[in-house]
């Protein structure tokens, strides 16, 4: 009697295909994502003026969260995870909001702030079939446009030496952020296959190799690294501010709203049919718990990567042993402190000159998500105050200062939470109408005035 085969496609969500064919396919998923786990804590810890020994140690947590909540979503456990073929990390789409937070309270009011914002994504979740329609694409638009507006400053930032470096600006900076741009840009446009996937890391070794020829690079952390460590409870004192707090629960919130659209992406792209509403829910429930319990490791909240979804949406591999393995590669990177330490080593240009391109990509991504919304004079007016109102306070901090302390850090810490309040409140209170209707109400207005 013969036993039945196992499924080895990759077409396939629960099959399990060999490992000499999976991993090649899992090396384009870590490739898309790794630098972007990496950059985020060594952004917030910059701005939170943190040590050496705090960045490597976010940097392992979120290597080690990132993994967990990726196996959590491919898995799932109870009703906590999506169990569908997505990656979760520590996003870019946070960090506006954190440096803003951070520079004021700490990492301490950080990670309180975020126990918080990890509630609010399962209340989220609890109610999402009833407040889906609140954030249509002109809402999640403008935030997500916002967002990457926001970061253009921390690229520039980097690029020039960074923020309180005794030779910022120096063209040296400057030489090694454009050597790393230019290549970023060479490879993802003219290579093809792995390598155009690899382009940020491409161009942050060339640039590497360029700084560490210029003496930009310091090895002494990894000497004194050790070679493996498990995270700890409560590294930093939890610490709950309401500014920090409500500032955190807003983008914590808004991206609720990207993980709804990026599931969406992924089981119509790579499975041609719409998520379930447990399926939502799930992976509401699981980013939020990720969120909430990472805070008492030191872990930066996580959410849905896009730029893997585009990965499953075009080659259409939905297993998730395929994914799977790119998880364990996190979270073994996450164990091993030496790892963290080269990552450390990086410098701020070579950093800026490799984000600066996903920042723009993250600026783009918003105006596409607003084009999918009708351009009506409503709509437009959403999204051109949302945008002026936000981006104004944010360039003009100073116009602000008679405000409560409160109030200061949250709606000029962080635009983002000024464009998300302006556009959701606006998409509730503007009367719904469509490019088909102006005519007839020109028309309309003409004959009372005649």
């Amino acid at each position: 009697m013969s036993t039945p085969q196992r499924n080895a496609s990759v077409f396939d969500f629960s099959g399990r295909p060999p490992l000499t064919r999976a991993l090649p396919l899992s090396l384009q998923h870590i490739l898309a994502m790794i630098m972007g786990t990496v950059t985020v804590p060594i952004i917030v810890v910059g701005a939170a003026g943190g040590s050496l020994a705090d960045q490597m140690l976010l940097i392992q947590v979120s290597l080690i969260a990132s993994a967990l909540a990726t196996l959590l979503q491919l898995y799932g456990v109870g009703r906590c995870g999506a169990r569908l073929p997505t990656i979760f990390g520590v996003g870019f789409a946070y960090v506006p909001t954190l440096v803003a937070v951070g520079g004021q309270y700490g990492l301490g009011g950080i990670l309180g702030a975020q126990v918080v914002g990890g509630v609010a994504m399962i209340l989220v979740g609890l109610f999402i079939t009833r407040i889906r329609h609140l954030f249509p694409p002109i809402v999640a638009g403008v935030v997500v446009l916002v967002i990457g507006l926001s970061l253009y400053d921390i690229a520039i930032h980097y690029m020039a030496g960074g923020v309180g470096a005794d030779d910022y600006g120096d063209p040296r900076h400057w030489l090694v952020a454009l050597v790393t741009l230019t290549v970023v840009l060479g490879v993802s446009q003219f290579a093809r296959g792995f390598m155009k996937l690899a382009a940020i890391i491409c161009g942050i070794a060339v640039g590497y190799v360029l700084a560490l020829a210029l003496g930009m690079v310091d090895f002494s952390p990894v000497r004194e690294a050790s070679w493996f460590s498990a995270p700890r409870l409560l590294p930093y004192s939890l610490e709950f501010h309401p500014a920090a707090i409500l500032s955190v629960v807003i983008i914590c919130v808004v991206n609720s709203v990207q993980t709804i659209g990026d599931l969406s992406a992924t089981s119509v792209g790579g499975m041609n049919r719409e998520p379930s509403t447990r399926e939502l829910f799930g992976g509401l429930l699981g980013n939020g718990a990720t969120t909430a319990l990472g805070s008492f490791f030191g872990a930066m909240p996580t959410s849905s990567y896009s730029q893997n979804v585009g990965i499953v949406a075009m080659t259409k591999v939905i297993n998730r042993f395929v994914l799977a393995l790119a998880a364990i590669f996190l979270l073994v990177a996450g164990l091993v402190p030496k790892f963290g330490a080269v990552m450390t080593t990086i410098p701020y240009p070579v950093l800026g000159g490799a984000t600066i391109t996903v920042f723009g990509m993250i600026t783009m991504t918003g105006i596409q998500l607003i084009t999918k919304a009708e351009l009506s004079s409503r709509n437009m007016t959403i999204a051109s105050l949302a945008v002026a109102l936000s981006m104004g306070v944010y360039a003009a901090p100073e116009a602000i200062e008679a405000f409560p302390e409160m109030l200061q850090l949250v709606l000029g810490g962080s635009p983002i939470v000024i464009a998300a309040a302006v556009a959701f409140t606006l998409n509730l209170v503007l009367p719904s109408r469509s490019l088909a209707e102006a005519p007839a109400d020109a028309e309309s207005l003409e004959a009372r005035t005649s």
